[in-house]
């Protein structure tokens, strides 16, 4: 019988697959995994990504920072310390001299710290607290459920008050109204003026407990270091971000006496310079996943040789028969391989079923919005026949370069 179309050749290896089911389901279960990781894999990341956009997008895509560092950059301390180290800190008045500059509407400082809280319960340790100016509320993608922000006086006196999370109230002080009552950070009182709802966060409970104080109160009650303090800095409405950021470079360079072979430092920092750190982060994560999946693919492979290479034993005399009657070894090289790359494609397909489980499983039980793009049932598909062609290769020719007269005597 000769293999006139490709239609013709995947019903026969569709036969195939029928008529050995367990020995199929066995010998693609490498080519599942490996398909199913990169499917789950590649719609966490697009969900993550896709939080990271929102997030840079509610800080406003002409607002930047001013920071005594590029954070956005990987950097390695040594026995002398960063490389860092000897940049001078920002300081509070070279931050009040930035919101002078005709193109900046706002600058807000900022610091960052960890600290002990506790309310009417046990202490609650590692909560993330920061120190800003007012107005910080800008650039955090949430609103306030309660009470309000505190006021430039209450930075201005370094007043001990705070704004708590809304996950972050309910475990303080649980069925109770926080408003007004006292929590203790590092051991002083602070006064609750206010709860902050931010939005559902990708990462988890550690980004959604927080609490935010006056820069002023962190630095002169809490002992934050003064070192990592930076500025947040709103591009006017009528200019553009280029203009606020030269705007911001010359007057800190200005500031600091900098003459014009001297480099920056500090680091005036976009918010897409982020979203890049970002994603070399995710490449090299999904850089990983590919290879394990490649791992599995090639396990999967192994598995299909072997199966190809006993099938071709098999049927030995089926071969010599369809020579015998005019097939040529193109026709049997190609049946073998429709089989190989039938048997991985129906590998493909179960790891694609798979794989957007795992993503709808991401979806509902986490706050990534998982989704599966285009590209990546693309490339599942892609690895799927690559691996039926790669590995049915051997069995195919060998089958393809049987001599009839031999083939037909097989017992």
């Amino acid at each position: 019988m000769r293999i006139e179309n490709l239609g013709e050749g995947i019903l026969l290896a569709l036969d195939q697959l029928r008529a050995n089911k367990f020995r199929s389901i066995l010998t693609i279960l490498g080519v599942v995994i490996g398909v199913a990781t990169v499917m789950a894999m590649s719609a966490m990341v697009t969900g993550i990504r896709s939080e990271a956009l929102s997030g840079i997008e509610a800080a406003g895509p002409k607002n930047f920072m001013l920071m005594r560092y590029d954070v956005s950059e990987v950097r390695v301390t040594n026995e002398h310390g960063p490389p860092w180290g000897n940049n001078p800190k920002v300081t509070v008045d070279e931050i009040e001299h930035l919101r002078s500059q005709p193109a900046v509407r706002q600058v807000i400082a900022s610091l960052d710290m960890n600290a002990e809280m506790q309310a009417i319960g046990a202490p609650v340790s590692g909560i993330h607290i920061s120190g800003n100016s007012a107005g910080w509320d800008e650039f955090t993608m949430g609103k306030f459920s309660a009470g309000h922000n505190f006021l430039p006086s209450d930075v201005k006196s370094s007043r001990q008050v705070v704004v708590l999370s809304k996950p972050l109230a309910d475990k303080l002080y649980g069925s109770l109204d926080p408003l007004n009552r006292l929590v203790r950070i590092r051991g002083l009182p602070f006064q609750v003026i206010g709860i902050f709802d931010r939005e559902a966060n990708i990462f988890g409970e550690a980004a959604n407990n927080f609490a935010v104080v006056p820069y002023t109160t962190a630095l002169k009650s809490l002992g934050a270091w003064d070192g990592m303090l930076g500025a947040l800095v709103v591009t006017a409405p009528d200019a553009t971000q280029n203009e606020a950021m030269d705007e911001v470079i010359t007057a800190m360079r200005t500031m600091r006496g900098l003459r014009p072979a001297q480099a920056n430092n500090f680091a005036v920092i976009r918010q897409q310079a982020l979203l890049d750190m970002f994603n070399r982060i995710t490449t090299l994560f999904f850089a990983v996943m590919i290879g394990l999946s490649a791992v599995a693919l090639l396990v999967g492979g192994v598995g299909v040789i072997a199966i190809m290479m006993i099938s071709v034993t098999e049927r030995t005399r089926e071969i010599g028969v369809r020579k015998a009657i005019g097939a040529t070894r193109r026709e049997v090289l190609w049946q073998f391989l429709f089989e190989a790359t039938t048997l991985t494609l129906a590998g493909g397909a179960l790891g694609m079923v798979l794989g957007g489980g795992l993503a709808f499983l991401i979806q509902t039980l986490t706050p990534i919005p998982a989704s599966v793009p285009l590209w990546a049932v693309l490339l599942a598909l892609l690895m799927a026949v690559v691996a039926g062609v790669a590995f049915g290769m051997v069995p195919a020719w060998r089958a393809s370069r049987m001599d009839p007269v031999e083939a037909l005597r097989y017992e």
